[in-house]
C-alpha cells in the first residue's frame, strides 16, 4: 500500500477544513475581532501547511487501491476530527484535550453531543466553526465518498461503501459530473432556503445560517444554552421540522421529486413510511403527555412531541424540552425513534429505515416459507427484488449495530454512569442522535461524565457515523489480499 498516496488525499480534506477555518476568522473578524480570530487564523494556516505539504512532495495518481481508498475515506474522517481540535485547544475556555476531541468528533459526526455547559459564552467565530463541522460532516457522507473519491480512481464502489451503504447508491445512477450538480444543489439549496426562511421567521442572519447548517447537517448544534427553546416560536420550530425531515430522505430522491422524475419521494415506500412513523410516534406521544398533565392541552402536547419525534427520528439533536420529565411511554417511542429511522443516502446517521423495512420483510417471508415451504419469496423495495448479499448485510449491520451499543453501555456502566444514562448515550452516539436521557438529557450535557466514559463515546461515534464496518476495515487491513 502506497501510504504516501493516502496522505496525499488526506491532505485535500485538510486544504478544505483550513478554508471553512478562515471563513469562521472572518465571521469573527467581522464581530469586531472576537476572542476566536488569532486562534483560528492559527489554525487555518497550521492547518493549511498540514494539507499543502504531502500535495507538494507526493506526485497525482489516478488509481488507489482498496486498501488504499479504506485508508484515505476513514483516515480523512479521523485526522479531520484531530485538526477541528485546533480552534478549541488555542481559544481554551472548557475546552481540555478529551472535550475538544470529543466535541471535535460530534461536530464532524453530526452527532450533536455536546461538552459545553455555556454555549453562548463561546464568540461568533468558534460558534461558526463548530457548525461548520457538523456541515462539513454532513455533506461528507453523500459529497466525499461518492463524488470526490469516485474520480480519483477505479475503486469507487469498494470507497463508496466505507461511508456510505450500498442502499443508499440505489438512486444516485448519474456520472460523476452530474452527481456534483445534484448534490451541491440539494444540499447548499436546501441551507440556504432554511437560512431565509428562519430569518424571516424571526432569527438574526447569524443565528439563521448557523441553524440551517445545523438542520441540513442533520447535527443539532445551537448558538444557545436551550437550544430551540430559546426562541419558543412556533413558526422557528417548524421551519426547523420541515429542514430537518426533507434532510432525512434520500437526496436521490429530492432531486428526482424536483425534477419530476419516475424515481421520486411520492413513489418509494421508503419515504412513505418514514414519515408515516413519525407521525404516529408523534400522536401516540402527544396523547401520553396530555393525559399525564405534562402539557396543559393536545395542541401543546402535539408541537413539542411532534418537534422531538423529527429531531430524534431525523438524528439531528434539537430540542424544545426537557423530555426527562416526560412519561416513561413518551421516552420509550423516543428511544426507538432514536435508533435512526430516516432514509439511506441522506445527512442522518443511525440505523436507517430501509434497513428496518428490509428486516421486517425478511421476517415476513420467512414465515410465510415455513407456511408454504416449497414456495420462492423474494424481499423487494419499490417492485424491485434486492440481492441476497445485500439482505445479508442488513442483517449482519443490524447485529453489529447493537452490539456497539451493548459494547458502549457495558463501558460506560463499568464507569460510573447510571442505566439509563449509559445506555441512552451509548445509543446516541452509535446513530448520531446526540441527546438521550438520564445525565445527557435534551437540555443537559456530556461535561459530567468521566473522561474515559467521553473518550469511549467519542470512538462510538465515530463507528456509527462510518457505519462499523468502516472503521473495523482499518484495523485488519494487513490481512487483507
Amino acid at each position: 500500500m502506497r501510504y504516501s498516496v493516502v496522505i496525499r488525499y488526506i491532505g485535500i480534506v485538510e486544504l478544505v477544513l483550513a478554508a471553512f477555518m478562515l471563513v469562521s476568522a472572518g465571521i469573527s473578524y467581522l464581530s469586531n475581532v472576537d476572542s476566536s480570530y488569532a486562534p483560528l487564523v492559527m489554525s487555518s494556516l497550521l492547518t493549511l501547511l498540514l494539507g499543502a505539504f504531502p500535495l507538494i512532495f507526493v506526485p497525482r495518481t489516478d488509481r488507489i487501491s482498496q486498501k488504499e481508498g479504506y485508508c484515505i475515506v476513514v483516515g480523512s474522517w479521523i485526522v479531520s476530527s484531530i485538526v477541528g481540535m485546533f480552534p478549541y485547544l488555542m481559544w481554551g475556555g472548557e475546552f481540555s484535550i478529551i472535550n475538544a476531541w470529543f466535541e471535535s468528533v460530534s461536530g464532524f459526526t453530526t452527532t450533536c453531543a455536546s461538552i459545553l455547559n455555556d454555549i453562548e459564552a463561546l464568540p461568533r467565530g468558534l460558534l461558526f466553526w463548530r457548525m461548520s463541522t457538523c456541515w462539513i460532516g454532513g455533506i461528507g457522507v453523500v459529497m466525499f465518498a461518492l463524488v470526490i473519491l469516485p474520480s480519483i480512481g477505479k475503486s469507487n464502489m469498494m470507497l463508496s461503501n466505507v461511508e456510505l451503504s450500498s442502499l443508499a447508491k440505489d438512486n444516485f445512477n448519474y456520472r460523476t459530473q452530474t452527481l456534483v450538480r445534484i448534490i451541491l444543489s440539494v444540499y447548499v439549496g436546501m441551507t440556504l432556503l432554511t437560512t431565509v426562511a428562519l430569518k424571516l421567521g424571526g432569527m438574526c442572519w447569524f443565528d439563521a445560517v448557523c441553524h440551517a447548517m445545523s438542520a441540513c447537517g442533520t447535527c443539532g448544534f445551537s448558538t444557545k444554552n436551550l437550544s430551540i427553546g430559546y426562541f419558543d416560536s412556533v413558526t422557528i420550530e417548524t421551519i426547523l421540522m420541515c429542514a430537518m425531515a426533507i434532510s432525512g430522505i434520500h437526496f436521490g430522491l429530492i432531486y428526482g421529486t424536483i425534477a419530476r422524475k419516475p424515481n421520486n419521494i411520492f413513489r418509494s415506500e421508503i419515504p412513505r413510511t418514514y414519515f408515516t412513523l413519525m407521525g404516529v410516534a408523534a400522536l401516540f406521544i402527544a396523547l401520553s403527555l396530555w393525559m399525564a398533565d405534562v402539557y396543559p392541552t393536545i395542541l401543546s402536547s402535539l408541537r413539542h412531541s411532534l418537534f422531538q419525534v423529527v429531531s430524534f427520528t431525523t438524528t439531528t439533536g434539537f430540542a424544545t424540552a426537557d423530555c426527562n420529565v416526560w412519561t416513561s411511554f413518551a421516552i420509550l417511542i423516543l428511544i426507538i425513534c432514536s435508533i435512526g429511522l430516516a432514509c439511506a443516502g441522506s445527512t442522518v446517521g443511525g440505523l436507517k429505515i430501509d434497513r428496518i423495512v428490509l428486516a421486517l420483510k425478511m421476517l415476513r417471508n420467512k414465515l410465510r416459507s415455513q407456511q408454504h415451504p416449497n414456495a420462492i419469496f423474494r424481499t423487494k423495495i419499490d417492485g424491485v427484488a434486492q440481492d441476497q448479499d445485500m439482505l445479508n448485510t442488513v442483517m449482519v449491520y443490524i447485529v453489529a449495530f447493537m452490539l456497539l451499543i451493548l459494547f458502549g453501555t457495558f463501558v460506560n456502566t463499568l464507569f460510573g454512569c447510571d442505566m439509563l444514562t449509559g445506555f441512552s448515550a451509548s445509543l446516541a452516539c452509535a446513530s448520531n442522535v446526540g441527546p438521550g436521557f438520564g445525565d445527557v438529557g435534551t437540555l443537559d450535557n456530556y461535561s459530567a461524565l468521566p473522561v474515559i466514559v467521553r473518550l469511549n463515546l467519542s470512538f462510538i461515534m465515530l463507528f456509527g457515523r462510518l457505519e462499523i464496518f468502516g472503521l473495523i476495515q482499518l484495523f485488519f487491513i494487513r490481512w487483507w489480499r
